[in-house]
């Protein structure tokens, strides 16, 4: 007897799964940009010409008036490219989205609409438990932009703001090593018949690499220390050069700074910076040598080192100058704002496109990995065991 042929397989005729596709659509924006009230701060998240790239596509954005003005953007330029300005804070912080450089103070989290979406900085260490319990309280959904990963599993944020901390240092050392009062009153130059300044770079990650290739390039000779082999190979490999380079040794360490001119602590730790160098290490440096502390935000790595400030930001001790500022990005406020304003506006326009911050988390992993909050519940789990808090996973949150 012939075989009846099926055009269809066993397989193919058991009940398969259904696909069904989540439909993304494009969701208008409402951005709300107050003024930075935090001491010394006057960046600003979003630029005149990323506002007009938003308010094209449809968006809209308030932005709280004389906010731009540390970073010498006026109100009128940000009109001119789209955005609505208001004198009313609580009128900016009433917006469905809120964007802020430093994080809300406890009296902003107040002018916040309940289920409002805010990206800014969480800045952890210098967090409180209520700042947590404040947000909560308003079903805040909450991104931190520090800890936002791009497509390579870098820290975009982290890195822009390195990047110029690293280059600033050596600017302000040479500022500061210029100064006949209490510098060297040597040049950070390459002159000819002039032995070149000596720079010792403690730390070999992103702030170490820019602080290099900008001593480098005013014609420094450079020392790099650090404990990572890896990094050490790195650094040599982005800079294009043979540089000389030393794990953290005592001794060899100890006679570096006894020769350098200028000393760029960028050494991070996971909770508080190393102290790297002590005060006997500083006893033996010379007289108007100068210590930039880019890690102070974290404890500073020299044992010497206190918080300055942007209006006060060196002082002296065993003759030598200290520049321990925490915020070192802020001081250059334009640069600095134009960076973190190229990182937000591409998040922005996605956020849009995918209809929604729940849709982008669902999708963007790296997005996902800054969210500490999501309609009021606490789902980062170092924030959750910093501050004894109970926390969600995010996965178990967004389907």
């Amino acid at each position: 007897m012939a075989k009846s042929l099926s055009p269809f397989t066993k397989e193919q005729l058991l009940p398969q799964e259904e696909t069904l596709e989540i439909l993304k659509n494009k969701r208008q924006l409402f951005i709300g940009i107050p003024k930075e009230t935090s001491y010394q701060e006057n960046r600003i998240c979003l630029t005149p010409d990323a506002v007009s790239a938003l308010v094209s596509n449809g968006h809209r954005v308030l932005l709280e008036s004389g906010a731009g003005e540390g970073s010498r953007f006026s109100d009128k330029d940000y009109s001119e490219a789209g955005a609505e300005i208001s004198k009313d804070t609580a009128k900016v912080f009433a917006c469905p989205m809120i964007l802020k450089v430093e994080p809300p103070s406890l009296d902003e989290i107040k002018l916040l609409n309940p289920q409002a979406l805010l990206i800014s900085a969480l800045q952890l260490k210098t967090q409180s438990k209520k700042y947590f319990e404040a947000l909560a309280s308003k079903r805040i959904t909450a991104l931190a932009f520090e800890f936002i990963k791009d497509e390579d599993g870098t820290y975009p944020a982290v890195r822009s703001l390195s990047e110029i901390a690293g280059t600033a240092s050596i600017l302000i050392a040479s500022e500061l090593l210029s100064n006949s009062k209490d510098g060297s009153g040597l040049m950070l130059g390459n002159i000819s018949g002039v032995p070149p300044i000596e720079v010792v770079i403690l730390g070999a990650g992103t702030v170490g690499e820019y602080a290099g290739r900008s001593a480098i390039g005013l014609g420094a000779n450079i020392k790099v220390f650090d404990n990572s082999i890896t990094k050490l190979r790195r650094i040599q490999t982005n800079l294009g050069r043979p540089l000389s380079t030393s794990t953290v040794q005592p001794k060899n360490l100890t006679k570096a700074l006894r020769r350098c001119d200028v000393v760029i602590g960028a050494v991070r730790g996971k909770n508080r910076a190393p102290i790297v160098v002590s005060e006997d290490m500083i006893r033996l440096m010379k007289k108007g040598s100068v210590i930039i502390d880019v890690t102070i935000d974290m404890g500073g790595c020299f044992e010497t080192s206190e918080v300055t400030s942007h209006k006060q930001p060196t002082f002296i001790k065993h003759g030598v100058v200290h520049y321990c500022v925490p915020n070192i990005p802020a001081r250059y406020s334009r640069t600095s704002s134009i960076s973190i304003s190229n990182i937000f506006t591409p998040y922005l326009m996605k956020i849009a496109e995918d209809g929604g911050i729940e849709n982008s988390l669902r999708f963007d992993k790296g997005l996902k990995n800054g969210l500490y909050f999501y309609h009021g519940i606490l789902t980062s789990k170092s924030v959750g065991e910093w501050f004894d808090l109970k926390y969600s996973d995010v996965n178990l949150l967004i389907f």
